[in-house]
């Protein structure tokens, strides 16, 4: 009888460790491959307790990709010390047939893309339902979506940014995701 009363409480300490909250569960099955040719799991690899800025691109855009990735790259500067870390930035390709992992390493390249910066494509149906998921599904790679997801696995947080909005106004939506502490704001009259 100890050795089972053992091993429940053995058991029920070690299934936290397992458990993964709402993020874990809906990006679970999201596998695809980053600009260096690995396999990346979203959530495990990418999302898991950090905070992620995440958008939709490709790499032949000509319109709102190349000032998406200005952005990214004046961030990279701003949070230098959280990127990698307890952040990451993500852009995944609405264009896998042409986004092939040389190519994005190419594009990472000349963005500047450094430690903490993702490009993830794979093959078209491992895209389409990465961006489902994330909700910036397109018809064609020139309609996708200008929209950034910022969310804070750790406290629930997401947050949407325009893509297209100046720097400055995209970092304090990062900071303030960032740094949210999963605090519930005091009801009025309990401050």
């Amino acid at each position: 009888m100890k050795r089972i009363l053992v091993l429940l409480l053995l058991s029920a300490i070690a299934l936290p460790a397992f458990a993964t909250g709402p993020a874990g569960e809906y990006f679970k099955d999201v596998v695809l491959t980053d600009q260096n040719g690995h396999r990346v799991r979203l959530y495990e690899d990418v999302i898991k307790d950090r905070t992620i800025v995440m958008n939709s691109f490709f790499a032949t855009c000509k319109g709102a990709c190349p000032i998406m990735t200005q952005t990214y790259t004046s961030l990279q500067d701003r949070f230098a010390e959280h990127l990698g870390k307890d952040l990451m930035f993500v852009s995944i390709t609405v264009d896998p047939t042409n986004d092939t992992p040389p190519k994005l390493a190419e594009y990472a390249r000349k963005a500047k893309a450094r430690p903490g910066w993702v490009l993830l494509t794979g093959s078209k149906e491992e895209v389409a339902h990465a961006l489902k998921k994330i909700g910036q599904s397109s018809e064609t790679p020139e309609a996708h979506l200008n929209i950034m997801i910022v969310g804070n696995d750790k406290t629930g947080l997401w947050k949407k940014a325009f893509a297209l909005a100046k720097p400055d106004e995209i970092a304090a939506i990062v900071s303030s995701v960032l740094n949210d502490r999963g605090d519930a704001p005091a009801a009025p009259g309990q401050q």
